[in-house]
């Protein structure tokens, strides 16, 4: 159902690194670069990330209670992803935990544009 989502940033090479290095255990690279946004994914017919400056030329600027959050196959895999972010830069929003009891377990970070992220696993 989702073909991407996108977020702004202030620095498109720096964001292009953060993402690939950070899903390069899921094969993520930047599939199509254009200019003032790249894709990040795997394929362009899969769900991909998008990285971009703001169109408008104006700075980029967080948004107050959006997120993306990105599945991950196991809690070690959330845990882990949560642990990759931080080494990268990112600023702890919620270390990795049970939210809700047998339903979902998740763990949140904000990337180096302050954007938020939750690496998550339902069940």
């Amino acid at each position: 159902m989702i073909g991407y989502v996108t977020i702004g940033v202030s620095d498109l090479e720096r964001a292009k690194s953060f993402y690939t290095t950070l899903f390069a255990d899921k094969g993520a690279k930047v599939v199509i670069d254009a200019g003032r946004i790249a894709f990040i994914g795997n394929d362009p017919s899969a769900p991909m990330l998008a990285v971009c400056t703001p169109y408008d030329g104006e700075a980029c600027e967080t948004g107050n209670g959006g997120m993306v959050a990105f599945a991950a196959d196991s809690k070690d895999e959330a845990k882990a992803l949560y642990e990759k972010a931080i080494s990268l830069g990112a600023t702890d929003e919620g270390e990795p935990g049970q939210r809700v009891p047998d339903r979902f377990y998740g763990a949140y970070a904000r990337d180096l544009d302050g954007n938020k992220l939750c690496f998550y696993v339902f069940g």
